[in-house]
């Protein structure tokens, strides 16, 4: 049998709740808060990754079947790609669509500026290497031959080494530099899988050292 009677049995729950009520209901509309916070970032997150993907694909489709393709139509799709989240995958690879139509109009310093973007800030090592040999293509057609070369002494990943290197020795070509492009050939012969046009650049300029 309780030592209280009913009504010092509610005083006391009156006065636990006095005490402790405040702090029970804060905390359980804070877990709520973040279970219900956290399900909506996660929908947020989910609703931009569909939006990204849906608009890079209408970026490629564009660029890839509209031959007549102007340079405002896809920069305007690049800007919505920007505004869903400027550094990720999807808007690097925008950029780097974007700059392979700027070269196709001869606007060289689009290009450029596109390129250097994901090299400044690329979202994955694969993606700073490609952009990093597409500009040093774009600086080479501007006559930067030696800012070309210099971009390239970067670091590299290693499955990309061999293309690095064989563009490497094509520029050392262009400025004359043979003996040079012959030893970045050769270094590129050793990791690629044995191309044929590689082997035709190796065996002339070694022809012409004999």
């Amino acid at each position: 049998m309780s030592r209280y009677t009913e009504e010092e049995q509610i005083a006391l729950i009156k006065g636990w709740w006095q005490r402790n009520g405040m702090p029970l209901m804060l905390g359980v509309a804070l877990a709520v808060a973040i279970i219900v916070g956290w399900q909506m970032w996660q929908k947020h997150q989910a609703d931009r990754a569909a939006q990204l993907s849906a608009t890079y694909q209408q970026l490629l489709q564009l660029t890839f079947t509209d031959e007549q393709i102007g340079l405002d139509e896809a920069h305007g799709l690049l800007t919505r790609l920007e505004e869903l989240s400027a550094d990720s995958a999807y808007t690097q690879y925008g950029r780097m669509t974007l700059a392979r139509v700027a070269v196709e109009h001869e606007r060289l310093e689009d290009a450029a500026l596109q390129l250097r973007k994901v090299v400044e800030k690329p979202a994955n090592e694969v993606l700073a290497e490609l952009a990093l040999q597409r500009l040093a293509r774009v600086l080479v057609i501007q006559g930067q031959e030696q800012q070309a070369l210099d971009l390239l002494n970067e670091a590299a990943i290693d499955s990309y080494q061999p293309a690095r290197e064989e563009l490497r020795g094509d520029i050392q070509l262009l400025l004359g530099q043979n003996e040079q492009a012959l030893e970045s050939y050769r270094r590129a012969a050793t990791g690629a899988a044995g191309s044929p046009i590689l082997q035709m650049k190796i065996d002339d300029l070694a022809g012409k050292d004999s």
